[in-house]
């Protein structure tokens, strides 16, 4: 528990308590009436079960016995799960309802990829771009489908998709209305989704909602037994992908919106931690770096869809860009030529220093076992050990084919070498597809023990990371020239290297972002020869000075150890505030509220203009009735949404984008889009 004013709150206070599931740890925050942190701590996350770590980072900051509990008034959670499902293509199964889709339609997208052989039915029905009616909604089909469906316990939720759905959502409501009132399972419309056109992609967006239902119900429910367990009753809610806040009902409904969850909750903190409105954020964590861009003290948003795993989702959140590197990257060595170059990531490892705090006998035997040979080996420095795993009736354990079942019971219970377990390339490849299902851990050296070599973090046992840098150290080319002269060589070099490749992934994510131009891809210009030289302040005939033009928010716990550094190289001014190891928590806890109610007026004719929302299509005899009706619709939906999701009062932001034909002189309405955010805070009801 690590006390973050000298001041504590009254037991009686209403306090919020933030909760950022990350890649490497759980951090938990408690926030007072007025705003302040009062004190927080960390946990290692558990990713066979995130409800663990949670509970375990709520604990550590309730005080003994819990003393606090009665005090909290709201939960707040950002968490990994729903990105990391998608990436890691795990969920539960489903079907899709496709009305008036064509099988070419769907077959443009990734939508194959998404069901992965998961049940389709395509019925007559849908719309067309003006909202009338394609042809009638085969219903009678869809009973027939269901009755069969009803008695296939595997699907376990539907995802509905009608062509032209946000045009008029007409089908798609009947037809998720009678798949609830059949199976008693959940439904999603492609239009709750999304207000924009694009029905193939609404389709993947729904399909992958669907399949998140169950995953994100079981982490929601666990956590609320086990928070009234804790005597804490009050409400839980989720940070979705654009960094407000929504009810766990909400959540529970419509998971795919809290895809990027951790990284909004980060941009959200780093306005609050800082006061800066427009900067660029690095939230740099155990396992990945998320960058993205503050504007006027809110997070860009990415409004073409969120971009996971592969699917491009038509979900708003975050503009993020990710890279596999942290402070607990694995750091290898890879020949190329003569010479042997340094790569940190993307893979994670558990950094020496810290297995040996818990398995020190078997991390200090092994390393010191590899250090008595003559000759280094290939995989010194690296453990690998089975992970402790707790039964999960909603997730079994995977089959394993018998050669991947032969390796894993080879390494018995114990903290194992890595080379004395692999015989050969097959076998590693086989141990790598372990590691990535979580069966198996591997630990290695990590930028988390240079930093204990060199005496920047003092947490964990510095002496098992003085041997594993001495390890790679002595690790040799094909010329046989030694990776570094000592353990704090190589440790130095490790650190340089984080601090360059941070330095490469800012820069893309600067270009990308800045939209201009300049000829090539961002990943080209970041790593162009004058882009380089400017990095480096090149002085000669020619000067050369390449930077940020923003302040630079530093975020994670490795913030205080990296990015002096890695500004300086920027020219960068580097805002690093003191709360910044647990930034996503802080995010969480202090986040709005914020629901948005879309729609549009289409003319088709003159004179005939026609109104487009969730609630259906209505027509409207003039622009200027039709524009007060939308509004009137949109205000009342998003107050409605907004209240649905656990806010109070609320204050309503209105945005219109008009478009008129040029051949009229600008007289006649092409298309209006209008859109109404309700922005309030958590009511902090009890559950």
């Amino acid at each position: 528990m690590r006390p973050a004013s000298d001041t504590m709150a009254d037991d009686g206070c209403k306090l919020r308590l933030g909760v950022d599931v990350g890649g490497t740890h759980t951090d938990a925050v408690l926030m007072d009436a007025d705003g302040q942190i009062i004190v927080w701590d960390k946990a290692l996350t558990t990713h066979e079960n995130h409800a663990d770590g949670v509970m375990a980072a709520i604990e550590a900051i309730l005080g003994p016995d819990g003393v606090r509990a009665p005090g909290v008034a709201l939960v707040a959670l950002s968490t990994t799960l729903a990105t990391n499902a998608i990436v890691e293509r795990r969920g539960d199964p489903v079907a899709l309802v496709s009305l008036g889709f064509s099988g070419r339609d769907l077959g443009r997208t990734e939508l194959t990829e998404a069901l992965a052989g998961d049940p389709v039915i395509r019925l007559a029905g849908g719309h067309d771009h003006q909202g009338l009616e394609l042809a009638p909604l085969a219903m009678d089909d869809l009973d027939r489908w269901l009755t069969q469906q009803g008695s296939d316990a595997s699907v376990s939720a539907f995802a509905v998709a009608g062509r032209f759905a946000i045009r008029n959502p007409d089908h798609e409501i009947r037809v998720r209305d009678r798949i609830r009132g059949l199976t008693g399972r959940p439904a999603t419309c492609s239009h709750e989704l999304s207000a924009r056109l694009n029905g193939p992609r609404r389709a993947v967006t729904a399909v992958l909602n669907a399949r998140l239902i169950g995953l994100v119900d079981r982490l929601i429910g666990t956590i609320e037994t086990r928070l009234s367990q804790r005597g804490i009753t009050a409400p839980l809610m989720v940070v979705r992908g654009d960094g407000a806040l929504v009810s766990a009902a909400v959540a529970r409904e419509k998971p795919v919106e809290t895809i990027l969850s951790g990284p909004a909750a980060s941009v959200i903190a780093a306005n609050r931690l800082t006061d800066e409105t427009e900067a660029v954020v690095a939230d740099m964590g155990g396992t990945t770096t998320d960058v993205a861009v503050l504007r006027k003290g809110r997070p860009a948003l990415d409004t073409d869809g969120a971009h996971v795993g592969g699917f491009r989702t038509m979900v708003e959140a975050v503009a993020v860009r990710t890279v596999g590197l942290g402070g607990d990257s694995e750091a290898r060595l890879l020949t190329e030529g003569m010479a042997n170059l340094l790569c940190l990531g993307p893979r994670r490892a558990i950094p020496v220093s810290l297995l040996a705090t818990q398995r020190p006998e078997a991390v200090h035997g092994a390393l010191d076992r590899q250090s008595a040979k003559e000759q280094p080996g290939e995989f010194d420095a690296q453990l690998v050990f089975k992970t402790r795993r707790r039964p999960d009736r909603n997730r079994p354990a995977p089959a394993l084919a018998a050669r991947e079942a032969e390796l894993f019971e080879r390494l018995g219970s114990e903290v194992c070498e890595l080379g004395a377990v692999v015989r050969n390339r097959k076998e590693l490849a086989i141990l790598d597809r372990l590691i990535g299902r979580c069966l198996v851990s591997l630990a290695g050296v990590t930028p988390s023990d240079a930093a204990h070599v060199l005496g920047m973090q003092e947490c964990w046992d510095r002496g098992a990371a003085v041997k594993a840098l001495g390890l790679l150290a002595r690790k040799r080319d094909t010329a046989g020239v030694a990776f570094a002269g000592s353990a704090a060589a190589a440790a130095r070099r490790v650190v340089d290297q984080l601090v360059w490749q941070s330095v490469g992934h800012l820069m893309v994510s600067a270009f990308a972002w800045d939209g201009h131009d300049f000829g090539d891809s961002p990943e080209a210009l970041a790593g162009h020869g004058l882009t380089v030289a400017g990095l480096s302040q090149y002085r000669g005939l020619v000067q050369l000075d390449v930077g940020l033009n923003a302040p630079l928010v530093a975020l994670g716990a490795p913030a205080a150890l990296y990015f002096d550094a890695i500004g300086g190289t920027l020219s960068a001014t580097v805002r690093r505030p003191g709360l910044a190891p647990v930034a996503g928590a802080v995010g969480a806890a202090g986040a709005r509220i914020a629901m948005r109610a879309r729609g549009q007026i289409t003319c088709p004719s003159p004179g005939q203009y026609l109104l487009h929302s969730a609630a259906g299509m209505s027509v409207a005899d003039s622009e200027e009735q039709a524009l007060a009706q939308l509004e009137t619709a949109l205000r009342e939906e998003a107050q409605r949404k907004a209240r649905d999701a656990g806010a109070t009062a609320t204050v309503l932001n209105t945005e219109r984008t008009i478009r008129r034909t040029p051949e009229s002189g600008g007289a006649v309405l092409l298309q209006a889009d209008v859109s109404v955010e309700a922005v309030g805070r958590p009511s902090g009801r009890s559950r």
